[in-house]
């Protein structure tokens, strides 16, 4: 089965006016704060996330930024128009009845997995630490959209995947040539997101060859390492040995003190949830990094 054919058949919406506008600015390096502002402040619900956003723990101002056009010139360009962006896939993104699956556990995992790449991107050096956020953000968007499309092919993949402690990425190659990284990727490219997000995003089911391919695909794999934290919802963490061996590996010219990393990025991720509507998991990233250094000390 075609991946063009599965995606050409789900209908999905075009991205609101706002963020298409956001997108044709990008084009035009003439363009200042100001003239992206507009489009923001003519919608007045993404006016206000991108408020809450800016004065939220990730930019860490110790004053309240009270306009948009303030907000761009003081953080820049770029993270606005991604917030947006990614902003504007939310909304449209189905949310499908599928067994067991919910959609607001999808974009809690994937919220902390962001607020992870990013905080992983910085302490590496990476210039398009940004990006990275938004990319790890946006990775599984497809999943829903392949929910909705074939629903009886992934109501088996699923099941498989507990069966056979598989990853999903794996029962979809086998199946059918392709996976929702690829798809989430595609996606990317019909709602015309820049070709940055597709890149990182594509490739974030290949960990092992990011990690081997070294400093030229260091920022997808820090998307890729990101995907194998535990899920908000889960009591056991299958993949913590190879996370932590692709972590050590992708940070191995680095000084990172994955303490202070995950307490950070647990911090950030609490602050985020309310801007989500999203909540809280009961067990947090220190936890865990605290019950593998335990383990291991053993």
């Amino acid at each position: 089965m075609k991946l063009e054919d599965v995606l050409s058949r789900s209908q999905l919406p075009a991205l609101p006016a706002s963020a298409i506008k956001l997108l044709e600015l990008s084009q035009d390096p003439t363009k200042g704060p100001r003239d992206f502002a507009r489009p923001i402040e003519a919608d007045i619900a993404l006016m206000g996330q991108v408020l809450r956003f800016v004065n939220s723990a990730y930019f860490g101002f110790s004053r309240q930024i009270s306009s948009v056009e303030q907000a761009i010139s003081l953080v820049g360009i770029r993270p606005i128009k991604n917030f947006a962006l990614w902003n504007a896939v939310f909304s449209l993104v189905p949310s499908p009845v599928f067994g067991d699956f919910e959609v607001k556990g999808l974009w809690q995992d994937s919220l902390r997995r962001a607020v992870f790449s990013r905080h992983l991107g910085k302490a590496l050096g990476l210039k398009n630490f940004e990006e990275l956020f938004s990319a790890a953000l946006l990775q599984d968007m497809a999943i829903p959209v392949l929910l909705m499309a074939m629903p009886d092919e992934y109501d088996t993949l699923f099941k498989r995947t507990k069966l056979e402690n598989a990853r999903l990425s794996t029962l979809e190659r086998e199946s059918f040539g392709w996976d929702h990284a690829e798809a989430a990727a595609a996606l990317c490219n019909t709602w015309r997101l820049p070709s940055d997000f597709a890149k990182l995003i594509g490739k974030h089911t290949s960990l092992d060859d990011l990690v081997n391919a070294g400093e030229s695909q260091l920022d997808c794999a820090c998307v890729a390492v990101a995907a194998m934290l535990p899920s908000c919802k889960c009591e056991e963490w299958d993949e913590q040995s190879a996370f932590f061996y692709s972590l050590g590996r992708v940070t191995s010219n680095a000084t990172v003190d994955f303490a202070r990393l995950f307490k950070t990025v647990d911090a950030e991720f609490m602050e985020f949830c309310p801007l989500m509507s999203l909540p809280v998991p009961k067990k947090n990233l220190a936890m865990w990094f605290r019950e593998a250094a335990a383990a291991l000390a053993r």
